[in-house]
C-alpha cells in the first residue's frame, strides 16, 4: 500500500487545520509528520471511558474530562497529540485545538505498540509543554493494572514520580481527590 501524499511530507499547522475530522481521526502529528495510531481495543476504550467519567466527576465544575481530541503541543514543527484522557479548563470547551495551558492532566493507557511512546516520548513532550500532571495506565495482558502518576517540576520541565496504584484501584490526592475502581472492566 502506498501512503497518500499528505502522509509523506511535513505538515504545517495551517495545512492540518484545513483537514476534515475524518482525515485527522486516528493520527497524531509529530515534528510535522503524520503518525498513524492503531485502532484501540474495546478494553482500552472502556478503560478510557471509565477514567474520563470518574475524573470529570471528581474535578469539579471548573474542569472537564474528555478523550479523542487534538492537543497542540507546538506549532513549528507541528506536534499534535491525542491523549487517551484529558482534563481541561471548562471555559476552553470551544477552543480547538486545545493547548497545554488549557490542560491540567493527561492520561495515556499503554497498549501493545505504544509502550515506548507512552512511557517516554509523550511524557517528555507533555512535561516540556508545561502540563502539570501525567498519568500512565499499564495494563499487562496477564497481570493487574498499574496507574503511575507524575507531577511536573516547573523548574526542570520534567515529571517527578507521584503516587502509584496497583490492582486497578486508584485513590489519588492530586490534582484533586479521586477514587476510581478500574477492576470493573
Amino acid at each position: 500500500m502506498i501512503a497518500p501524499d499528505w502522509m509523506r511530507h511535513q505538515v504545517t499547522a495551517k495545512q492540518y487545520d484545513s483537514w476534515s475530522e475524518e482525515q485527522c481521526a486516528g493520527i497524531e502529528i509529530v515534528d510535522g509528520m503524520v503518525v498513524v495510531n492503531p485502532c484501540p481495543s474495546k478494553r482500552h476504550n472502556r478503560l478510557v471511558k471509565i477514567l474520563a467519567v470518574a475524573l470529570e466527576a471528581a474535578a469539579g465544575p471548573d474542569w472537564n474530562a474528555d478523550f479523542d481530541f487534538d492537543v497542540r503541543l507546538q506549532d513549528v514543527p507541528l506536534t499534535n497529540r491525542r491523549p487517551d484522557v484529558v482534563v481541561y479548563r471548562a471555559d476552553t470547551l470551544d477552543v480547538m485545538p486545545a493547548r497545554p495551558e488549557h490542560l491540567l492532566l493527561v492520561v495515556e493507557v499503554v497498549s501493545p505498540g505504544s509502550e515506548t511512546t507512552d512511557r517516554i516520548v509523550k511524557a517528555e513532550q507533555y512535561a516540556r509543554s508545561g502540563i502539570s500532571y501525567y498519568w500512565r495506565v499499564e495494563q499487562p495482558p496477564a497481570g493487574v493494572r498499574v496507574v503511575c502518576t507524575y507531577v511536573l517540576d516547573p523548574a526542570t520541565k520534567a515529571y517527578r514520580d507521584g503516587e502509584v496504584f496497583f490492582a486497578g484501584l486508584v485513590e489519588a490526592t492530586a490534582p484533586f481527590p479521586i477514587k476510581v475502581d478500574l477492576t470493573r472492566l
